[in-house]
């Protein structure tokens, strides 16, 4: 059985304050689906449908999933991970430019700032027991 998204079109839309994208389940299926990979080892209580039991957790996977698609939003991401910010950067003669990662890298998942702040804040780092 498939577990819904963390977080709820209107939830998205209360964290952006402004209204959800049109394809916002999507983006909120596919947020779950990274934190999920992110926190393959955290342990905490689930519910049978593999919810979080803990209204304390279920917050913040709730507000990591939408800080997460916000920051797709913000860098031009369709929720696959291939758009991103690109940086340019010129000092007289000399001309950088590339892909500049913002985001924390967790078990091949690329996450949000603010969505790590999240999950840190109730203690979901993987391995640990979140009580």
């Amino acid at each position: 059985m498939a577990r819904r998204p963390y977080a709820t079109p209107e939830q998205l839309a209360a964290w952006l304050g402004a209204p959800a994208p049109a394809d916002a389940v999507r983006l909120l299926a596919r947020a779950g689906e990274d934190l999920d990979s992110a926190l393959l080892t955290a342990l905490y209580g689930v519910d049978d449908d593999g919810n979080p039991t803990d209204p304390r957790i279920a917050g913040a996977l709730s507000d990591a999933s939408c800080a997460q698609v916000e920051y797709w939003i913000a860098s031009g991401d369709d929720g696959t991970g291939a758009g991103g910010v690109w940086d340019s950067v010129s000092i007289g003669p000399v001309s950088l430019s590339g892909r500049s990662r913002t985001s924390s890298a967790t078990a091949g998942v690329e996450l949000a700032p603010r969505a790590v702040r999240e999950l840190r804040r109730a203690g979901l780092t993987p391995g640990r027991v979140s009580a």
